[in-house]
């Protein structure tokens, strides 16, 4: 049975429940934090690991690197985990497997302090992986639970969910940091709860998902002399060349790949990029508040925007509702590199990141399940999560040298405009309509005139 609405509820649930890491550990404070312990104790651009001939991780690019490492094992793993949970009855398991695995990672942050960063970064590390793991389950529960004219609305509604718990969050982190001495603690204390609690939130939200999303699929038997690793790489090599033959998801697919991995540079660099730009390049000490305000603007308007951009949808299409968003994203990444230079200009700029920073990947996440056999749910989405929220690699790698090499966040973040561009082209030559039609599939429309 599907569009049951208790399913639902739970599904987006786990949206509420893991967005709140996101905004507030990686998005929000973990960078800066982790950052300023770095510049502390080597100073602002020293060496904190010489890698010989390909160069060094800096003060500076730490909290990036490390991103970008978690997101390049990512490449290997997930794909590999969506083949085990195809194979099995599994999907719900894993999914709270990697979940609390993620939640503990997260939580033992809050230990983090002076020349310790670097058990910071490997905690950081190990909750990034197991949040996008955990993902790769939950997305594929999206075709578990809904028909194909639902898809839409319920993805969008899951970002909203997620950003509405980042605001009310984000609210608390800013009112704990902003009275910390009335309080008797100091601010670095006041971001060590901050992290722990929204890793707890993450864990005690999930289990309203786990309780309400049921389990699918009977299990398969593995093959004589075969055990469920080697049984995972089988089912890895079979989606590969499924999905090369499904022309129009393989195109829709890696032109997600680039965009998306232009919004997740953005937002995972962004509390870094102002801390820098607007504060320590002029000798000022970072303004943890000002960085939380911007977010949950952001977030404010990335409630409205989720809505706002799944209504446009329903007249103009996913496809081109994504394209107009990625234009926007454009002129975001233009403006912050050419004009910005004041906070108030970062809150501006804040609304309008906020408007586009759903919208892109809750019709994304749609649109590909519709474009995708069925009962390979996990498998296909193994390979979507490596570029999904959380998991982008090659734009915080260049992000890293860029910065390593010319000292400048600005160049960095222009040079995201590259992903935006190229998204677009691949998306504007992508049959959409023929893609779920290849893959088996209703489109949309097909689907509620055929209920």
């Amino acid at each position: 049975m599907k569009n049951s609405r208790s399913e639902i509820f739970g599904w987006l649930t786990y949206d509420w429940a893991n967005s709140v890491f996101y905004t507030t550990v990686v998005s929000v404070l973990a960078g800066p934090y982790i950052t300023s312990l770095a510049q502390a104790d080597v100073g602002r651009g020293g060496v904190v690991l010489s890698l010989g001939p390909i160069g060094s991780i800096t003060s500076d690019n730490l909290f990036t690197a490390t991103l970008g490492v978690s997101v390049f094992l990512q490449i290997f793993i997930l794909p590999l985990l969506g083949g085990i949970a195809d194979y099995t009855n599994l999907k719900k398991k894993m999914m709270a497997a990697f979940c609390y695995t993620g939640v503990l990672a997260s939580s033992l942050l809050f230990f983090i302090q002076g020349d310790s960063y670097l058990w910071g970064c490997a905690m950081l590390l190990v909750a990034n992986m197991c949040f996008a793991a955990a993902n790769v389950f939950y997305n594929a529960f999206l075709i578990d639970i809904t028909t194909e004219d639902k898809r839409d609305k319920i993805s969008s509604y899951g970002f909203a969910a997620g950003y509405l718990a980042g605001v009310i969050v984000l609210i608390l982190n800013i009112a704990l940091i902003q009275f910390a001495e009335t309080l008797g603690i100091s601010e670095g204390f006041a971001i060590r709860i901050s992290l722990l609690a929204a890793s707890l939130w993450w864990g005690l939200f999930a289990i309203v998902t786990f309780k309400l999303v049921r389990s699918r699929g009977a299990v398969k038997s593995i093959p004589a002399g075969q055990n469920i690793v080697k049984v995972g790489f089988v089912e890895v090599w079979k989606t590969l060349k499924e999905l090369y033959g499904l022309k129009y998801t393989l195109m829709f697919l890696i032109a997600y790949l680039f965009y998306n991995d232009g919004i997740q540079t953005v937002i995972l660099n962004s509390s870094v990029f102002l801390s820098q730009e607007l504060f320590v390049s002029r000798g000022l000490e970072t303004d943890q508040t000002f960085l939380l305000v911007i977010f949950l603007i952001a977030q404010t308007a990335a409630l409205a925007g989720a809505v706002l951009f799944e209504r446009i949808a329903r007249v103009i299409g996913a496809k081109h509702t994504i394209v107009v968003s990625l234009f926007i994203w454009s002129a975001i990444v233009i403006y912050a590199y050419a004009f910005l230079q004041s906070t108030a200009q970062a809150m501006g700029m804040a609304v309008f990141i906020g408007l586009v920073l759903g919208s892109a990947q809750a019709l994304s996440r749609s649109l590909y399940s519709q474009m995708i056999p069925k009962d390979r749910e996990s498998s296909f989405f193994g390979l979507y999560e490596i570029s999904e929220k959380g998991t982008s690699w090659l734009g915080n790698l260049v992000f890293a040298v860029v910065v390593g090499i010319t000292g400048s966040y600005r160049y960095a973040i222009l040079g995201l405009i590259f992903s935006f561009v190229v998204g677009i082209l691949i998306l504007i030559f992508t049959d959409t309509r023929r893609a779920i039609h290849d893959a088996g599939n209703l489109t949309p429309e097909e689907a509620e005139k055929s209920t």
